[in-house]
């Protein structure tokens, strides 16, 4: 890949990297108010900068191979260049002053993949801005830029969980968030465990539509149920009353809130493990999310003697799953269940 003075003649200034995130507990809890128990992966997004020596931010992705030029505060633009000039225009309406500059972007962070790599890149982004310009931003504050700048620039309705894990999240621990009052601490994982996530190869074309269609359930059952949002409701027996399927969509954020507390109050990695496997049923039967191939996958995982526990990870309709896994064993588990899911004609790839 070329570097930074291959693309614009000049040494960086600054460097700087977040990472992606997934959940190991804590699906589509967010958007209800609710509790998440997400992880920061070791894969990274860097970005390179300097300031430029004229009026123009130049963007150049080292995957992509791709460069775009921005003049600050003109035309809006699309693809990658859309979060970089979020993260510049967002935090200049606050007063903070960002100049011209040129990045380069080298990324791991499987794309696409629901794996947050646009959380990634622009945690990364105002890290670098943070240091480059001596910004008086803390790392919520980052995290809160991030997501104004994917809400008003990119047009993506996202939550503050992503960039939460890229700003303040690792790959050793686990981020307990409380999505109301975005209280939070750091947790460690469950002793004798690692993580591992698989994609299902299955494309999630469906997943934003699908998204959209179970927020909308969910705010239904709130209403009907006279609270601000499910997170309201700690009593499954509650939502009993509710038509379908707005009964099985509350039932799911409800339970799936109380796995959170649960594993967030300290079990081991064999609990962990059934909580998981509870969240992958609640979020099929209930949510009704899942699909075939994420059926078949999960399942594989949840009968490797290695694994604690299994489920589909992200917006669901395809995509990734995440396991717990015992200490060491990742690569070995994720070699015999790719091959037994390709023996069923299915095309997976490990992820992390």
């Amino acid at each position: 890949m070329r570097q930074f003075a291959d693309v614009f003649g000049s040494e960086p200034e600054v460097e700087a990297s977040a990472p992606g995130r997934v959940n190991l507990l804590g699906e589509h809890t967010d958007y209800n108010g609710g509790f998440v128990l997400p992880a920061a992966i070791p894969q990274r997004t860097q970005v390179f900068m300097g300031r430029s020596g004229d009026e123009w931010c130049r963007f150049y992705s080292a995957n992509l191979d791709q460069q775009v030029r921005y003049r600050i505060g003109g035309a809006l633009q699309v693809g990658f260049a859309a979060y970089l000039v979020g993260c510049i225009e967002v935090p200049r309406t606050l007063g903070h002053k960002i100049t011209p500059v040129e990045i380069l972007i080298r990324s791991d962070v499987p794309m696409g993949a629901g794996l947050a790599s646009s959380a990634a890149l622009e945690v990364a982004a105002l890290r670098g801005f943070r240091t480059l310009f001596g910004l008086d931003i803390d790392d919520l504050g980052i995290a809160r830029l991030a997501q104004q700048a994917e809400i008003r620039y990119v047009g993506a309705p996202c939550s503050l969980t992503d960039p939460m894990v890229a700003s303040l999240g690792d790959s050793r621990h686990l981020l307990f968030l409380d999505t109301r009052n975005l209280q939070w601490r750091l947790l460690p994982l469950p002793e004798d465990s690692e993580f591992i996530v698989l994609d299902s190869g299955v494309p999630q074309g469906s997943a934003l539509r699908g998204q959209h269609r179970r927020r909308a359930e969910c705010e239904e059952a709130a209403r009907r149920l006279g609270v601000e949002s499910l997170r309201d409701i700690d009593d499954p027996a509650v939502v009993g009353g509710l038509p379908e399927p707005l009964a099985l969509r509350a039932r799911h954020v409800v339970t799936e809130n109380q796995r959170v507390l649960k594993a967030a109050s300290g079990v081991s990695a064999a609990e962990f493990g059934e909580l998981m496997n509870a969240s992958h049923a609640s979020l099929r039967e209930d949510f009704g999310v899942s699909v075939p191939a994420l059926d078949l996958l999960v399942s594989l995982l949840q009968r490797h003697p290695s694994v604690y526990g299994a489920h589909l990870t992200g917006a669901g309709f395809g995509g990734p799953c995440v396991a717990l896994v015992k200490a060491g064993h990742g690569a070995e588990v994720k070699a015999a269940v790719l091959d037994a899911y390709s023996a069923e004609g299915y095309r997976g790839r490990a992820l992390v």
